[in-house]
């Protein structure tokens, strides 16, 4: 099946991978609420077309993170990538790198940083959730520090973690082995489940040499989880902005107020997230709340946005309304599940050829004019 769009690799997901890996990526919490606003909300700008401009060469490049990349997006965070295709964290960073765009690493992948930098040699960013051990915390930085990681994604709205109805239907929340009906499962998928084993069986990279959070990737995860600390607060961002010393980008904020005491408290961009409707259930979608949070720190730091982005048009929207760059999720996840490296480079491909044709047919020349024109490049339906 050819991948034309991100709607394409979803399906192809599913059609792959073994059903309770793929709700796990395609589920949100409770009823969804936000899951689907996330995407919905897109609906409430229109662009405007502007004709007889001719921007003969458009620009795709832009600012963020205090680099110049050649796309104004790139691969946020998703855990277990190694889940959904073997060796599936290196087939998305070769996939980002041959972009020139970055990829952030969950802490909940199955390869580790040490691992991922030994593969690959384009730039890595690392998210990192408060543990309960401090210590585990610090040693998590150190390979962070010693892998190249210039910029640290601290994600801060999962210390409780929702209920996902999907996973608790499968299983995936409460299996720590696989039994028997897991094992027929994935025995149902044989070309996911060759691609799986032929790299090894997975575990939490982060955890290879730690025993006391069990083996194999569902008791490690499950154990994981239970040790993020859920009494996180903002002094946990004070203790690790004087830990970190490189970029520090704080993942999770949803109201001006947090914006606002992110940039107090040192850090350097945001990330306007819901956790891609996975967390509290009934908030606001991204988008809708992405002018406010832009207002409220006018230009005293970086605010990147994720949730909800499928297709280039989503993410002139984010663009337009004052984003610096966007973060893309699910978008990616399916194109890895779907086909691997090629599967991920296709949906980067598409993305990034839906923003170039919307950009001329806008009259717009580059990312950078369309930041400058703001709201005025959108129109309210």
């Amino acid at each position: 099946m050819k991948l034309i769009n991100v709607d394409d690799a979803r399906e192809a997901a599913r059609r792959r991978l073994p059903r309770i890996f793929f709700d796990y990526i395609d589920g949100g919490s409770f009823g969804e609420t936000t899951l689907r606003a996330n995407q919905a909300d897109f609906e409430r700008w229109r662009l405007v077309q502007k004709v007889l401009v001719n921007p003969e060469r458009r620009d795709l490049s832009t600012t963020f993170l205090g680099v110049r990349h050649p796309l104004p997006f790139m691969l946020g965070p998703v855990g277990f990538l190694g889940l959904y295709a073997g060796k599936g964290e290196q087939k998305a960073a070769r996939a980002a790198h041959a972009a020139g765009i970055p990829l952030c690493l969950s802490s909940f992948s199955i390869a580790s940083l040490a691992e991922l930098r030994r593969d690959t040699t384009g730039p890595l960013h690392f998210q990192l959730y408060i543990l309960k051990d401090k210590a585990f915390c610090d040693e998590l930085l150190q390979e962070a520090e010693k892998a190249g990681v210039d910029t640290l994604f601290l994600t801060v709205d999962t210390a409780i973690t929702s209920v996902r109805e999907k996973d608790v239907r499968n299983g995936f929340r409460s299996l720590t082995r696989v039994g028997p009906a897991l094992v027929l499962q994935m025995l149902m998928s044989p070309r996911w489940f060759a691609d799986i084993m032929q790299a090894g069986a997975p575990q939490v990279g982060a955890l290879a040499n730690k025993p006391e959070f069990g083996k194999g990737v569902l008791e490690q995860a499950s154990n994981l989880s239970r040790s993020i600390d859920q009494t996180l607060s903002w002094r946990d961002v004070a203790w690790l902005r004087q830990r970190w010393r490189g970029r520090l980008v704080i993942k999770g904020i949803l109201s001006a107020d947090d914006a606002e005491r992110a940039q107090a408290e040192g850090a350097d961009a945001i990330v306007v997230s819901n956790h891609g409707g996975r967390q509290l259930d009934c908030a606001s979608s991204t988008i809708a709340m992405l002018p406010e949070i832009v207002a409220a720190v006018d230009g005293k730091l970086e605010v990147l946005i994720d949730g909800g982005f499928r297709r280039g048009a989503d993410v002139i929207k984010g663009l337009a309304l004052g984003a610096d760059g966007v973060l893309l999720g699910r978008a990616y996840a399916f194109g890895l599940a779907a086909g691997g490296t090629e599967g991920v480079a296709a949906m980067i491909q598409a993305i990034a050829q839906e923003i170039d044709i919307s950009l001329a047919l806008m009259g717009i020349a580059s990312v950078e004019e369309l930041k400058s024109l703001g709201r005025s490049a959108l129109r309210a339906p």
